[in-house]
This record gives C-alpha cells, sequence and structure tokens, in this order.
C-alpha cells in the first residue's frame, strides 16, 4: 500500500531532499547508454537494475546523513507511450516498466527510512515532446487522455504522489494535474524556465501557476522549479509575493548555460556544488514554503551533499530533526 499518498510529509515544512540529474549522471559520469534520455530501459537488464539502485542507494544515504527526508523520483520521466514505442515497448511492456520503477524505489525505502526519516516515492511524469521545446502542443483534454495512460499504471503501485517534471507549457501541466486527481493522486508541476526566468512559451512563471491553479481548483499539491540555474530565476522572488508560496521546491541545473549551449557542449557543465549550495541557502531565505530541493541536469551526489550541508541549518529543529 502507498505510504503518503493520503498525507505528504513534505508538506509540513521539514527538509526534503532529491536526486539530482539522473540522466546526466547515468551517461557522463557512469558511462552508460540512454537513448532518447530514456533511464526506465536500464531496468530491462539485472546491470542497468543495479546502476539505478547503486544511484538512488548513494542519494538516499546522503539525506539520511542529514536528517533530512527524501524524495525517491522514479526513473520513469520517458516512461510514457509515445516515447516508450520508440524504443520498441508494447503497451503492457511499458506498464511493467513503470511498475518496476517503483519496485525498486520500495527496495531502497526499506533500506533507508525510519520515522525521523521520511522517504516518498515520486512517480515521475516527462513532457509528451522534449523537455526545453513547447512542440505539438495539446489542448488540456488531450494532455489528460495522453498521460493518464502512465499515471494510470502508476497508481497501482506504491508511488505515493505524481512529478511532472521540465513542464514547459500551461495546457500540459493541467491535463497531467486533472488524470493524476482522477487516478487518486497528489501530484506537483514543475516548469522549466529559461535564462530570462520564463517558460519556453515566454509565459513568466506567476502567469503559469497562475493559469494551472486557475484551471485545476487549485490541485497541484505545490509546484517546483527545474532545469535552470538559480541565477536565471532568483530575481523572480525578491518582495514578498502571494504566489511565492506556491513554490515548494527546486531542482536547479549546476551550469549556468542555457539549454541551447548545454545541448551543443561536448563535455558536462558540472559547475560549482558549494556555490550551487550556497545559491540554495539564499533561495530559502526568498521563498517562505521552499523545503524541498534538489538537482536537474549536471548535478551528481557532490552538489546534493553541498546542498544538504548548505540549507539544513536554515531549518528550525522539527520534530523530525529533534527526534532523529
Amino acid at each position: 500500500m502507498p505510504r503518503f499518498r493520503q498525507q505528504l510529509p513534505q508538506l509540513g515544512g521539514d527538509p526534503f531532499l532529491t536526486d539530482g540529474g539522473i540522466e546526466t549522471t547515468l551517461i557522463f559520469n557512469e558511462g552508460l547508454t540512454l537513448p532518447d534520455f530514456a533511464a526506465f530501459d536500464l531496468l530491462k537488464e539485472p546491470a542497468g537494475v543495479e546502476a539505478l539502485r547503486h544511484y538512488y542507494r548513494t542519494h538516499a544515504a546522503i539525506a539520511a546523513a542529514h536528517r533530512m527526508g527524501f524524495i525517491l523520483e522514479a526513473a520513469t520521466w520517458r516512461a510514457s507511450p509515445e516515447w516508450a514505442a520508440r524504443l520498441g515497448y508494447s503497451r503492457a511492456a511499458l506498464v511493467e516498466a513503470n511498475h518496476r520503477a517503483i519496485g525498486l524505489l520500495v527496495e531502497v525505502r526499506e533500506e533507508f527510512a525510519g520515522d525521523q526519516v521520511p522517504m516518498v516515492i515520486s512517480g515521475c511524469v516527462g513532457p509528451r515532446a522534449d523537455g526545453y521545446v513547447p512542440a505539438a502542443r495539446m489542448s488540456a483534454a488531450e494532455a489528460q487522455a495522453f498521460h493518464a495512460v502512465q499515471i494510470g499504471a502508476l497508481a497501482t503501485t506504491e508511488a505515493d504522489m505524481i512529478t511532472a517534471i521540465t513542464m514547459n507549457y500551461v495546457e500540459e501541466a493541467v491535463g497531467i494535474v486533472r488524470a493524476a486527481r482522477a487516478a487518486g493522486f497528489p501530484v506537483v508541476i514543475s516548469f522549466t524556465l529559461e535564462t530570462d526566468g520564463r517558460l519556453p512559451t515566454g509565459d513568466s512563471l506567476e502567469a503559469a501557476i497562475r493559469a494551472v491553479d486557475d484551471a485545476t481548483g487549485g490541485a497541484p499539491a505545490y509546484y517546483m522549479i527545474n532545469c535552470a540555474h538559480p541565477t536565471h530565476f532568483d530575481w523572480l522572488l525578491e518582495g514578498d509575493q502571494p504566489w511565492h508560496c506556491r513554490i515548494r521546491g527546486v531542482r536547479a541545473n549546476a551550469s549556468r548555460r542555457s539549454h541551447a549551449e548545454l545541448n551543443e557542449a561536448p563535455e558536462l557543465d558540472a559547475g560549482d556544488p558549494v556555490e550551487l549550495g550556497a545559491q540554495y541557502a539564499d533561495l530559502l531565505r526568498r521563498l517562505p514554503s521552499l523545503n524541498v530541493l534538489g538537482g536537474c541536469c549536471g548535478t551528481d551526489h557532490r552538489h546534493m551533499e553541498a546542498i544538504a550541508i548548505a540549507v539544513v541549518p536554515s531549518f528550525p529543529r522539527s520534530e523530525m530533526s529533534r527526534s532523529a
């Protein structure tokens, strides 16, 4: 049975860590091949399963060492019908892949979690098209029907929530929220931002959050920012604006480069983990609700360690941390 589907512990305000950039870590640091950046494809071979297990264990151990909660984000960003079909997966095989991805996280949670270190399992849903380019845009109804396939598969697992990562336009986000809520999931929307702090569509982050909330009755548990460096959006967070309270998570890139520059770069730009940790500590001072902290492209366990070191002192010693 799902452990936290009815009440997400991160909503209480304690610090939670996530993993880093799983695809870039596996490709550039581990030397693995991920066609179409599909990390779930590793689940078909024992060696791939062990690579994923090692990846998650490394990050979970950091969270446990710093007495932080942890979001176990499934390797299912590409495990949706069209991306999977490109790799030769049948509909039944795709359902099984989503199940195996969550099953692996259940095993990791059983190893590391405790009453003082809650670990939430998230079914990761990615965009139907490219995470950087809002191509072939769907209506909200079309997006709901498309993503309901993967979300329906995740609903029969021990996943606690759905997180839509690298969303780049409003209608797809709305469709995912509706599909997740219909399946009984709490859902989080994480928007991709460009170097100007806007979505790839040109919409402002504030406008996108307000539009999704208006279309869904405020259904998302919270929002996140991902696939952008803190310097691309920190200026948006000046002042005490009501919409800021809807942002509870950040998964930033290691690099200050634009998406176009990252796509063309022959090597991974891992940036400076310590500097990134300090930038996260600064974000905590700007965002009153921020407590879910992780990484995106170019980040790995070094960045998560640096973030944990930098941010834990900023959180009051809650009941969770006092009893650890």
